[in-house]
């Protein structure tokens, strides 16, 4: 570590060369000596904290800092990657992406903030913004900026959509305006409660119609380019097995009889895409079959997975401990079971009603303006406050009605 003097064009400089804990040489010119000494006595202190920090770090571009952290996870999943790439490629490298990462202010991503807003959905931007924070949060980790621009930014407020849970009869509507093949989707969806991936990814050897249970060991996920990709499922409460009722059992067992499948097909879809091999995917699915099938039910707007939350919203309302809906539906927080997916129905909001009247209200409540029965002219009733006299008042004090102080008889007298 040194500081040296310097004759420039433009005058006297103050260099300070400095080596940092990587063995890599440091530089920096001041105008003048005090600024040149008192850098150089930051850059030992934070050595010394263990908070130092190569300046040329902060250099990298967000672009390059983007790549990085997209391959520094070998662990994340190729939907979440394909995601992420398509987050970066579209929103924040066109806008961010030549900008030095040390160089990106809170302001101007608030700014950025408020120009999605007004162009995309408060879901999207939330999950947008979700990729660029993690962007930074990984230049952080890796000690190239001290501090992220990604810290206290206000965002979208994001409504919860009432989505609607069909009825038995709907479902059953809707299963009949499918296509035979595809039926039984319906019904795995809704009674099983699996995602869409996951019920595309059932093979013959995922189910076990004597012992009545579904294996969740793989899903139908997209991967990079929009390919269609088998994956393992994202966490390890994805991976799961179910006890399914017989109901379902014999009409898995009837599909794949009616495909022709056997034991011997172990790894043969139940539900394959149009070549009859290869896995469904998930916009020619809904497009070509799920789209006519809720028109022709009269069930537009719904979704494939609003099964599922009302396979969720039917355990809450049968009182289905939370632990064994967590376990069924695969998640790995219970809160997200009750919060997300279990929404009030109009049966659940009759039955609540029907109980807070029976706990709090008798069953014959006399209605606001009905006389009362048997409340006859009494002449022994005592008269109202308002109505006594001065009279009525002492004599009620005399025979111990209403104490008062009668106040004709002085103080001396009382």
């Amino acid at each position: 570590m040194s500081i040296k003097q310097q004759q420039t064009r433009k005058g006297v400089v103050y260099e300070v060369r400095f080596r940092g804990p990587d063995g890599r040489e440091v530089s920096r010119r001041f105008r003048t000596k005090k600024e040149a000494t008192a850098w150089e006595a930051t850059q030992v202190a934070a050595v010394a904290r263990g908070t130092y920090l190569d300046p040329a770090a902060a250099n990298r571009t967000v672009k390059t800092v983007a790549d990085e952290w997209l391959a520094s996870n070998p662990a994340k999943q190729a939907t979440s990657i394909s995601r992420d790439v398509s987050v970066l490629r579209k929103h924040i490298v066109p806008v961010l992406g030549h900008r030095r990462i040390g160089s990106i202010t809170k302001p101007e991503v608030q700014k950025l903030v408020n120009e999605w807003t007004t162009q995309m959905q408060p879901r999207t931007v939330v999950r947008t913004y979700g990729t660029l924070r993690a962007v930074f949060n990984y230049a952080v980790a890796s000690d190239w900026i001290g501090r992220s621009p990604c810290r206290d930014i206000n965002l979208p407020k994001r409504r919860a959509t009432k989505r609607r849970v069909p009825t038995p009869d709907e479902l059953v509507t809707l299963a009949d305006a499918m296509r035979s093949d595809y039926a039984p989707m319906v019904w795995v969806g809704v009674v099983a409660g699996l995602r869409w991936g996951e019920v595309a990814g059932l093979r013959v050897r995922h189910v076990d119609v004597l012992r009545r249970t579904v294996n969740v060991e793989e899903q139908v996920a997209r991967g990079a380019g929009g390919t269609t990709i088998v994956a393992a499922p994202k966490s390890d409460a994805g991976s799961r097995t179910l006890t399914i009722p017989a109901q379902l059992a014999d009409l898995l067992s009837a599909h794949m009889a009616t495909r022709g499948l056997t034991a011997a097909d172990a790894d043969a879809f139940l539900f394959p895409g149009p070549d009859g091999v290869g896995p469904l995917a998930y916009s020619n699915w809904r497009r070509r079959i799920w789209q006519p099938a809720i028109e022709a039910a009269g069930l537009d707007g719904l979704g494939f997975h609003d099964l599922r939350r009302a396979n969720a919203t039917a355990m809450v309302l049968d009182k289905v401990d939370v632990k064994t809906a967590q376990t069924r539906l695969g998640h790995s927080d219970p809160r997200l079971t009750l919060a997300i997916y279990a929404q009030a129905t109009d049966e659940g909001d009759q039955q609540a009603a029907d109980k807070l009247g029976e706990r709090f209200m008798p069953r014959t409540l006399r209605v606001v303006g009905e006389p009362r029965a048997n409340r006859g002219h009494d002449p022994s009733r005592r008269k109202s406050r308002r109505q006594q006299t001065p009279d009525d008042l002492r004599k009620l004090s005399r025979e111990g009605g209403i104490r008062t102080r009668d106040l004709s008889v002085p103080n001396a007298a009382r």
